[in-house]
């Protein structure tokens, strides 16, 4: 298929600048691949499609405040750091903007503390490192800002270091948040074990290329970014036993599909696994582990909605669907609403 396959017109107005509070009161659209019928839903219906003996996948990565604010010592201009991984202590990856002004040699000041930039990346990036003796994270944590993504038009408000967090999340270390598992709440999480749903965790990172854009109309030349992932092997194991036993395991966002599916063992069986995954799941796919997805709606031309597309094998079907979702103002992206694939 090609990038243009994945493009759609959306009017700005339906980009959720905020939350629904309660998080399960967000809008759940049930698509279902059988009879390609479409359901409105509340998220917190969600308990009504996943049945004892189901396996629920969540990503239990945390992100953190990763947008610094800058000035260059000499000048004192202005300048963003963002934060992508850490390659040794105090040693980063970053993004800066104004990227033309930032060179290697430069001295930055964040909130007092130095910051000497010492390469350049390949990917446009810079490499820094802050001169400072204390605990980082710490100092991260007090002073940085929630990463909220482009398509947000406002600065980040404090209480998006929550909202912007699912209730699950344990793990430092992405940039973005796996939104699909925004919606989740420690009540529905609950309702749900007790229901004998068995719940586990891996982690993936989210790095910023979950925002970039496919730059070629070919999909087999595009190259998604690496970003770390862990399946623990209680996690392994219970979906294993999952599918050996009938069940159904639900994944909670194209994160947990993609970790999954780059740990598949030839006998289609998930393997505990760490490391780095650059998987791009697009049509046409066979998936080998998951039977239903959580997913927010995506943006135009994105690999989130190529993912989608893929598991619901029928592009048409999610087309289909985001074309009511825009009649019934359903709300896009990150802080937005919801759809089951099932």
């Amino acid at each position: 298929m090609k990038l243009s396959d994945f493009k759609f017109k959306l009017p700005e107005k339906y980009i959720a600048q905020y939350p629904v509070d309660p998080r399960d009161n967000a809008k759940l659209m049930v698509v279902n691949r059988q009879d390609g019928s479409l359901l409105d839903k509340k998220f917190k219906d969600i308990s009504e499609y996943i049945t004892k003996n189901d396996c629920l996948v969540v990503n239990e990565t945390r992100v953190f405040p990763a947008r610094l604010m800058a000035r260059k010592e000499k000048t004192n201009a202005k300048v963003e750091v963002f934060l992508l991984r850490e390659l040794e202590n105090n040693l980063w990856e970053v993004l800066v903007k104004p990227a033309r002004k930032v060179r290697i040699g430069n001295r930055l000041v964040v909130d007092g503390v130095f910051c000497d930039v010492i390469d350049n990346t390949v990917s446009g990036g810079r490499v820094v490192r802050f001169v400072y003796n204390g605990d980082f994270h710490k100092f991260i944590d007090k002073i940085g800002q929630c990463p909220l993504p482009p398509y947000i038009k406002r600065h980040a408000e404090e209480s998006d270091k929550i909202d912007y967090q699912t209730v699950f999340a344990r793990v430092r270390g992405s940039v973005a948040a796996p939104t699909a598992g925004l919606h989740f709440t420690k009540e529905l999480l609950t309702k749900l074990k007790r229901k004998g749903v068995k719940i586990v965790p891996l982690v993936l990172h989210v790095g910023l290329g979950t925002f970039r854009k496919v730059a070629v109309e070919d999909l087999g030349r595009h190259k998604m970014d690496s970003e770390y992932f862990e399946i623990p092997e209680i996690t392994a194991r219970a979906i294993n036993q999952t599918k050996d036993a009938g069940g159904k395991v639900i994944a909670v966002g194209s994160t947990v599909v993609r970790s999954i599916e780059s740990a598949v063992t030839a006998l289609n069986r998930v393997k505990p696994h760490r490391g780095w995954t650059d998987r791009f799941i697009y049509p046409p796919y066979e998936f080998k582990i998951v039977d239903k997805l959580v997913t927010n709606f995506h943006l135009p031309e994105s690999t989130l909605l190529m993912l989608a597309c893929a598991f619901a094998a029928d592009k048409e079907l999610v087309f289909k669907a985001y074309k009511k979702a825009i009649k019934d103002n359903y709300r896009f992206y990150s802080y937005g609403d919801a759809m089951l694939i099932q």
